[in-house]
């Protein structure tokens, strides 16, 4: 393990004690991982984050774990963040395939978190990383409990009749061309002029928040999903839709108002897991953990009623 940068600024600051390390995974890719440990901790939770996260926008929320008691871990996954990304064209997606998500948090329990991280360990996921813990929570037996935000586990298409999107997909696949973005989506990260009508949050300070971040690091950001990143995860969803059981107690929290993923396929996955409970943050958009106040404190109400005190 190295040392690696995080990117702090005025209106984001660094959690305390917070550190930036280099993880190698076993196929010689570069992440960027970062650790926080309060006095005395009680637990780690362990967090990974969306499509085209980077682990500044986790800086608030890994606070207000450590206020918990808790040490908090949080990994950069491939090709995102500032974690090991193509040198050309590097805002653009190149994921193929779910499979490298399995070697990235491998690599981040077994290099970082079960050396040197108190048990229990929880974990905590948004998105596509919730996706991800959900593919853990198949094999592995690491965490005590697992909170799921907005999982991905069914894709709102927009005005694409589902079979034209399967159709896309694999004449893009076939044709070599699964690196070409999506019809519509930016090419270049996000910034301050992209927050009205955005699907994400409401929270124009906490959008701000992350612009500014982007601004001192453009590093860090990523351009909207490729043919290639949608296969990859169609592919991944039919093989979460057929899972059995997780390993550990798991909580979803669902957004009322989400645009970007599809509440439905939550609530059949929720019916159809042992062990899993499910409940909405009925005005909340996609991002929970970067929404007004008033939703993220119910976001915390839930998180404190399902980890032990």
């Amino acid at each position: 393990m190295t040392q690696a940068l995080l990117h702090p600024t005025d209106e984001n600051p660094l959690p305390p004690g917070a550190e930036a390390i280099e993880l190698i995974t076993r196929d010689k890719l570069r992440l960027r991982a970062m650790r926080a440990m309060p006095e005395n901790a009680r637990g780690t939770f362990v967090i990974l984050g969306g499509r085209g996260d980077f682990i500044e926008r986790y800086f608030e929320t890994a606070r207000e774990l450590m206020e918990r008691g808790f040490a908090v871990a949080i990994l950069d996954m491939r090709g995102q963040g500032d974690s090991q990304r193509p040198k050309r064209q590097p805002f653009r997606d190149r994921t193929r395939s779910f499979a490298g998500y399995d070697e990235d948090v491998r690599t981040l329990m077994e290099s970082l978190v079960l050396p040197s991280c108190p048990p229990p360990y929880y974990a905590l996921g948004h998105s596509t990383g919730a996706h991800v813990l959900l593919r853990m929570l198949r094999q592995k037996p690491w965490f005590a409990r697992a909170i799921l935000v907005s999982p991905l586990v069914e894709i709102i298409y927009g005005p694409w009749p589902r079979p034209v999107a399967t159709l896309l997909v694999n004449a893009m696949w076939f044709t070599g061309l699964s690196s070409s973005f999506l019809p519509g989506v930016r090419k270049k990260p996000m910034g301050r002029t992209d927050f009205p009508g955005n699907p994400l949050t409401s929270d124009r300070r906490r959008w701000d928040r992350d612009s500014s971040t982007l601004e001192v690091a453009p590093h860090l950001g990523l351009g909207g999903p490729t043919f290639g990143w949608l296969g990859a995860a169609r592919q991944s969803i039919a093989r979460i839709r057929r899972m059995k059981k997780p390993s550990a107690p798991v909580l979803i929290v669902a957004a009322g108002a989400d645009r970007v993923v599809g509440n439905e396929g939550i609530r059949r996955l929720a019916r159809k897991l042992p062990g899993v409970a499910l409940t909405f943050i009925p005005d909340a958009n996609h991002e929970i953990l970067c929404e007004r106040d008033m939703i993220r404190r119910q976001f915390f109400a839930a998180l404190d009623s399902f980890v032990p005190a």
